[in-house]
């Protein structure tokens, strides 16, 4: 249902949404010309300190408030180190095992079911849902090619759960 525009006297739709509060939970509707009004002129941060709208901004962005300087500092002292060793000793993170490839079977398998490898294993069970009803050999309308066709998307279906550890 739209919502009729909650500037007063407008009678437009209201399809814009605008924060009643800095805590976001309540809104008004307008329609986009009352919207851009409201939001030209609303400060987030209006009645807030400096302090608190630091503490605000490292909510925001890291989580939760620093509040215990002496681990904020043991955390810097620990990144600092870890650039340095990283920039001086680079041959100690050279020596990370390579990524493992995909194997050959797995990858042939996705082909069959025309996925990318980077395929979840949600895309695959509905893709093999789709393709195993489409080539059913009850199901089929090429009665003919069903049987090897299913057969294949089967084997297919049957390596890649043995890949992503499903029973």
């Amino acid at each position: 249902m739209i919502k009729k525009c909650d500037h007063p006297g407008c009678t437009k739709a209201g399809t814009c949404r605008a924060p009643k509060t800095r805590e976001l939970k309540d809104y008004w509707f307008f329609c986009q010309e009352h919207a851009a009004e409201y939001n030209k002129n609303w400060n987030y941060y209006a009645d807030m300190t400096p302090e608190e709208i630091e503490a605000d901004w490292e909510t925001q962005v890291f989580g939760s408030p620093l509040k215990d300087k002496n681990k904020t500092n043991a955390d810097e002292a620990d990144y600092i180190n870890f650039l340095n060793d990283f920039l001086t000793g680079r041959n100690t993170f050279d020596k990370t095992p390579p990524k493992t490839k995909t194997p050959t079977n797995v990858v042939s398998a996705l082909k069959i079911f025309d996925l990318p490898i980077s395929a979840t294993w949600r895309e695959i069970s509905t893709r093999y849902r789709v393709l195993a009803k489409k080539h059913h050999p009850d199901t089929a309308k090429d009665k003919k090619n069903a049987e090897k066709e299913f057969t294949k998307i089967s084997a297919a279906y049957e390596v890649l759960k043995k890949h992503f550890g499903k029973k």
